[in-house]
């Protein structure tokens, strides 16, 4: 069945939603982008992150609001890099048991303070990422959210 709005079924959705977080990611590793990639690298982030909201928990709405604050990030646009860390900060309170979801929200804080040239705010955040690791039990989540951390520019 459709959902609402976009005419859509949920596996299409989903489909669309990931395909597109995936290309962000690419997009994102690439060292030399073009300003028009640049901007597909901001477009294919909302898209996935609007293809997440009718079909997707609280842990999707809070990944696809942490990697458009990264995408703002890394484009060095740090205002909207901390509304969306916010609104990944807001979703993963209310992803219960999933604390890597928490640290990865702080670490995208710290990464967006750092983008509005706020130092101490950006160690404030990311020293609370580093303590909230302390609970992730799973190896490989814990791994992911310690690259992220290690790669912060603070």
């Amino acid at each position: 069945m459709p959902e609402a709005g976009t005419g859509l079924d949920p596996a299409t959705q989903r489909a669309l939603a990931v395909a597109l977080f995936n290309r962000v990611w690419e997009l994102l590793e690439k060292a030399d982008r073009t300003p028009a990639e640049d901007q597909e690298l901001v477009n294919a982030a909302h898209a996935s992150r609007y293809h997440w909201a009718p079909i997707g928990t609280a842990r999707h709405l809070a990944v696809g609001d942490w990697q458009i604050s990264r995408v703002y990030s890394a484009l060095d646009r740090p205002e909207p890099a901390l509304h969306h860390a916010q609104l990944c900060l807001d979703n993963a309170r209310l992803a219960a048991d999933e604390p890597w979801l928490l640290a990865s929200a702080y670490e995208g804080l710290a990464r967006a303070c750092a983008a509005a040239g706020d130092r101490a705010a950006a160690l404030e955040w990311k020293d609370r990422a580093v303590a909230q690791l302390e609970l992730v039990a799973d190896p490989d989540d814990r791994e992911i959210v310690e690259r992220d951390i290690a790669s912060l520019p603070v």
